[in-house]
């Protein structure tokens, strides 16, 4: 399931425009709360919000699966989806480059998306 979620967010997010997708695999990383990560940015709060609305409807249209929550819109610089398995994090590229995930977990597989234009 983890392979299929995971291409439907991505497309999910293409659907959008979202840029600089990142899959990160924590699988093989003891303690890790998650199977994975799937990172990508937005150029404004208004994109930010539109892509995490794109990823919830798509993924929910195409696999019938609902997150366990989510949480970000407020401000939407950095909104996170829970997919359980699979966490998705949006962010402005100024916020993703504060908190640096890929850096943070660069013990783990990192596969960058590329964009699509």
């Amino acid at each position: 399931m983890t392979a299929d979620l995971q291409q439907l967010i991505i497309e999910g997010i293409q659907e959008r425009k979202g840029r600089g997708i990142t899959a990160v695999d924590l699988s093989g990383i003891p303690g890790a709360a998650t199977q994975g990560f799937i990172i990508c940015q937005g150029s404004s709060p208004t994109q930010v919000a539109a892509i995490a609305d794109s990823v919830r409807e798509y993924v929910q249209q195409k696999g019938g699966v609902k997150p366990y929550n989510y949480d970000g819109y407020r401000n939407s610089q950095w909104i996170v989806i829970d997919y359980g398995e699979l966490l998705v994090h949006i962010f402005l590229p100024d916020t993703r480059a504060l908190y640096n995930l890929e850096d943070l977990w660069s013990d783990a597989k990192i596969t960058e998306i590329p964009d699509l234009d």
